[in-house]
């Protein structure tokens, strides 16, 4: 099995890679997890409370639990993925169930500040792109998805690029691809298809 970890910070186009990494597999040969799921229930907490979560930093993530299921569907086990409302900020009761491939990507902007994560990854990739870009696609994004006005988004954005700086950056360290210009690097893209069909040759050849 190829574990492939995607990150990058808000806004930096890591949905756009999976998309096009994806329009070249089925869902059959590719099984996707998101970070975005396993945000922690805040059902807990009062609606004022909620509306001042930091979800851009580490502490935000339900890590054991995404740890858990990474070694599951490495066992090749299926999981029953979580799925999060971010209008509410809590956790549904429904889950997403979830089947293992030869092939899993996990992607999420803070997913390599867990080191269980990054042990757990068999190819470490970070999405790069200019903090300009990523703050259109936030507001956009934050606007379509998390019923956010346009000015809510820009107050929160000096807190989202310090959670950037403090957590997120800092991971390239630890990555063995950079990809520039997000969605728009065709190379990449490319080359991150070409790894995954080379990976899926082996396990039929088998």
């Amino acid at each position: 099995m190829l574990i492939i970890g995607i990150a990058g910070g808000s806004g930096s186009g890591k949905t756009t890679v999976v998309k096009k990494v994806m329009s070249s597999f089925s869902s059959h040969q590719v099984t996707i997890v998101s970070q975005d799921s396993y945000y922690k229930d805040n059902s807990h907490i009062s609606l004022a409370e909620r509306a001042n979560i930091n979800f851009d930093h580490p502490e935000s993530i339900e890590f054991d639990l995404l740890v858990v299921h990474m070694k599951q569907l490495r066992a090749g086990k299926a999981i029953e993925e979580p799925v999060y409302d971010y209008i509410t900020s809590t956790r549904m009761k429904e889950t997403i169930h979830v089947e293992p491939n030869h092939v899993i990507i996990v992607e999420g902007i803070l997913l390599f500040t867990d080191k269980r994560v990054r042990d757990l990854c068999d190819i470490k990739v970070f999405v790069d792109a200019e903090p300009d870009d990523r703050l259109i696609r936030i507001i956009e994004r934050d606007m379509r998805e998390r019923a956010r006005t346009a000015q809510q988004v820009i107050e929160r954005y000096a807190l989202v690029k310090e959670m950037h700086v403090q957590f997120i950056e800092p991971t390239k360290r630890f990555v063995d691809i950079i990809i520039p210009q997000g969605g728009e690097n065709k190379v990449a893209i490319d080359m991150l298809v070409a790894t995954i069909k080379q990976k899926l040759l082996q396990e039929n050849a088998q």
